[in-house]
């Protein structure tokens, strides 16, 4: 891995939405699970491909030339574009950046492999109350 997943404290500050992964220019992309294209198209200067899954679940992928279109069906493994030549500043070496969300909250995309980062919250009691039970 070349940059793990880093959320920011708050939605708008500064951080790291998704991991990198080393891939060489050419090499392909595959969807990491069945679903339904949204997103295949230039964006900032990068290509980048998003895929909406069950579950409310999606990954982007970038920066990809995509081989898809929206609208596509894709199943697990297929691919769905190969990676750009030059990652810009994003990465000192080339790379894949691979997202996951679940409406507008980024999650570690390696838990969808059993392999993210776990954070707990604390539990919280006022007067017998938990946050679940207000």
């Amino acid at each position: 891995m070349v940059r793990r997943f880093d959320p920011p404290a708050q939605r708008w500050l500064a951080g790291h939405r998704g991991v990198d992964l080393p891939a060489r220019p050419g090499e392909t992309v595959m969807a990491v699970g069945p679903g339904i294209v949204r997103v295949a198209e230039r964006i900032a200067g990068r290509g980048v491909v998003t895929i909406s899954h069950s579950g409310g679940l999606r990954t982007t992928y970038l920066p990809v030339r995509a081989l898809v279109r929206p609208g596509d069906l894709v199943a697990a493994g297929q691919v769905i574009g190969t990676i750009e030549e030059g990652s810009g500043a994003h990465c000192a070496v080339s790379c894949l950046h691979w997202g996951l969300l679940r409406g507008r909250l980024y999650l570690d995309p390696l838990l969808l492999f059993g392999r993210g980062q776990v954070r707990l919250l604390p539990r919280w009691s006022v007067g017998g109350a938990t946050p679940a039970s207000r």
